[in-house]
């Protein structure tokens, strides 16, 4: 009997972070969802194939038995192209990941069913279905995985050669900020659901590196938790890097722990140096007359700062890009990630720029955060453009780099070079010439997997989307 095949597979998107620039290697590996994936399929009934068409290409020649893609908003258009060609040929199609999860009644014109939200609570079913000849429609949990329990991911799928960072691993899930523009807290929720300190340990220690990426939205999200990690992992040998908010970062004792336990990198989400335009996002955790000291301090634990800012808010003018990279630079930050603000479908900002008609582009192949797709409030859209590209230029010249170097202090310099030397190629080999050409609105409407909690936000979706929809 054939041995019954399963394709994942992750599309191709010209971004930054996975485009591969040195030694054919990209910055990061985006497979830590089709990894997961991969980790509930029974083994004994089906063997996985997995493609990240990021640095190889996509076999269609290949007689599966099922495709899975999982896809973001920037490279989904790229995922139908995928799915309309294997279903042509015969192959059953699912789609998950947080653009089919946002908007399944688009994702199923292309595909013969969608997971919304997370996959270990359907998988067996739709397996069962698939068995059947009766996979379709959608595939949602009506609640939440408690993280208890989770099966290791598939890294012996992994072309490890190919990456820098390569392994991800998750400890929660969720996160209590609520930014208008993120889509985590309407996929994951605004609570955190921690995995069991000693199921996150063993599969580091069984994953076979020793450099470790922390994928939650938010590891310092509350005061205690993260300790308890920090505190199993010291005197294991790991080198690690999180993404973190700004307030507990000031911590002391959450840092001492982070550089004891073997972190090298923290990722912050700044987002603005001013101080009304977070508040208008809803990310009141940022408080930009402490981010001096904050950079400061991390570094005194001797760990790097990757900054994150956006560009575009409401209270953006023509000054922000030059007041944020002359900001970022005096404060030796180590790295910047710059993007434009993205009114990704689904999430508060997308309802409340497509109520007030200033989204212009619809083509989701430029919803990655460099393209201009709305027309923002103080600038033209070419405006913004300019000055995204000038400020990813200026922040990675040469003498900003040679200002910005750790000569003293315990941070990691060959680390700082590749983060560095990466993005400096990246930005300037990336293809932003030119504004999003308007075309029309979807035909379907984006549904949040989870509605928010505040009234005042659930009744704008709500609004948008119709009772209907939300049930």
């Amino acid at each position: 009997m054939r041995t019954r095949i399963i394709h994942l597979i992750n599309p191709k998107t010209d971004s930054v972070t996975t485009r591969p620039m040195y030694l054919n290697r990209a910055l990061y590996s985006p497979l830590a969802g089709l990894l997961a994936v991969a980790a509930c399929i029974p083994r004994d009934q089906y063997e996985v194939v997995l493609t990240d068409e990021n640095i190889e290409t996509v076999d269609f020649d290949l007689k599966a038995d099922l495709v899975g893609i999982s896809a973001m908003t920037s490279y989904v258009n790229r995922g139908y192209e995928i799915a309309d060609q294997f279903r042509a040929k015969g192959i059953p199609v699912v789609m998950g990941g947080v653009h089919p999860s946002f908007m399944p009644e688009e994702a199923l014109q292309h595909c013969d069913a969608v997971v919304i939200g997370e996959v270990e609570l359907v998988i067996d079913k739709l397996l069962d279905d698939l068995e059947d000849g009766a996979m379709r429609g959608t595939y949602k949990s009506n609640i939440l995985h408690s993280m208890e329990g989770m099966r290791m991911p598939r890294y012996d799928l992994l072309k490890k050669n190919r990456y820098v960072n390569r392994t991800f691993v998750q400890t929660s899930r969720g996160c209590h900020q609520g930014c208008t523009f993120c889509a985590e807290p309407l996929m994951n929720g605004l609570k955190f659901r921690y995995r069991p300190v000693d199921e996150v340990i063993r599969e580091m220690e069984e994953c076979g590196e020793r450099n470790i990426s922390i994928n939650d939205a938010d590891f310092f999200g509350t005061p205690e938790r993260p300790k308890e990690v920090m505190r199993a992992l010291k005197g294991r040998g790991f080198h690690w890097q999180a993404g973190v908010t700004s307030k507990l970062a000031q911590d002391d004792e959450m840092l001492e722990l982070a550089a004891e336990s073997g972190c090298t990198l923290l990722s912050i989400g700044f987002e603005s140096i001013t101080r009304s335009t977070l508040t208008s996002v809803h990310k009141h955790v940022n408080r930009p007359e402490t981010f001096v000291k904050l950079v400061e301090k991390v570094h005194s634990y001797g760990m790097m700062v990757f900054g994150l800012f956006m560009f575009g808010f409401d209270g953006d003018d023509l000054s922000v890009f030059d007041e944020t990279v002359k900001f970022n630079v005096d404060a030796k930050f180590d790295a910047c990630g710059f993007s434009t603000l993205t009114p990704y479908p689904g999430t508060l900002t997308w309802y409340e720029l497509k109520k007030a008609n200033r989204i212009v582009s619809f083509d989701w192949t430029d919803y990655d955060q460099a393209h201009v797709v709305y027309q923002p409030a103080q600038m033209t859209p070419d405006e913004l453009r300019v000055g995204f590209k000038r400020a990813n230029h200026d922040f990675y010249s040469t003498a900003s780099i040679a200002s910005r170097f750790p000569y003293a202090g315990k941070r990691q310099r060959a680390q700082w070079m590749i983060y560095n030397l990466f993005l400096r190629k990246a930005f300037r080999t990336q293809n932003i010439d030119a504004v999003s050409a308007p075309t029309p609105a979807p035909d379907v409407i984006p549904v949040p997997p989870i509605l928010p909690i505040k009234q005042e936000w659930r009744d704008a979706v709500l609004e948008s989307i119709g009772e209907e929809h939300a049930a």
